[in-house]
């Protein structure tokens, strides 16, 4: 891995509805892929700060990525209001975009829980984003919305999953019968002991998404 730029930038994207606030971790010269990793859901507390999208981050950026982290419309500093997932999807666009122009990099996505449902919704049709992480899936209902992961059988890019085996929002059974479903290539990493938040089990899930990462994109 490479050494890590420990630059951190603070920003304002132009977002759909207003400015996002954001952060972006500085990658090497030579990074080959720009990254983003979006939050957990605003609602219950989550913010760009969130433990898992900070060590989402930090493997992604140890590869010498840059890293973008931002808040969703409505939360921080953020402007605009929480749109229940809809607006959001098109935030994650926005963000995409921002990295795009910045870099001209192919891109890896990451997203934690709710992040990972809006998330990814946004980076599987894009072609610029080459491989696509969701950490806590929520197949199980959030503030009684269920989450529709149909749009993942057209996603045939690099895709890892990982969640606790002790998810309160992720069943790993409904997790399985979901992976089992999707095209290749796939991978599912359930982390014994661990929960939503992976609380005690970060050093874990860090480190899977350093060793797939390492290995779908042949680094």
């Amino acid at each position: 891995m490479n050494q890590p730029n420990n630059t951190i930038r603070s920003l304002q994207l132009d977002g759909p509805a207003g400015q996002l606030e954001a952060l972006l971790n500085a990658g090497t010269p030579d990074a080959r892929y720009a990254a983003l990793v979006c939050h957990p859901h605003p609602l219950y507390g989550g913010t760009l700060h969130n433990k898992v999208v900070f060590h989402a981050m930090k493997a992604l950026n140890g590869f010498g990525f840059p890293v973008l982290r931002f808040n969703f419309r409505g939360t921080g500093l953020s402007h605009g209001e929480h749109d229940h997932g809809e607006g959001e999807v098109d935030d994650v666009r926005a963000a995409l975009d921002w990295l795009n122009q910045e870099f001209r990099l192919p891109m890896i996505f990451a997203g934690f829980s709710f992040g990972a449902a809006v998330g990814l919704r946004a980076a599987c049709p894009d072609a610029r984003v080459k491989a696509a992480i969701g950490l806590g899936l929520p197949v199980s209902p959030i503030d009684d919305r269920t989450c529709d992961f149909s749009f993942l059988n057209d996603c045939a890019k690099p895709k890892l999953l990982v969640s606790g085996d002790r998810d309160q929002f992720g069943a790993p059974a409904q997790l399985k019968e979901l992976v089992d479903s999707l095209p290749a290539p796939k991978r599912l990493v359930l982390i014994e002991g661990a929960d939503h938040f992976f609380e005690g089990r970060l050093r874990e899930m860090r480190e899977t998404v350093e060793q797939w990462v390492g290995d779908a994109v042949n680094l």
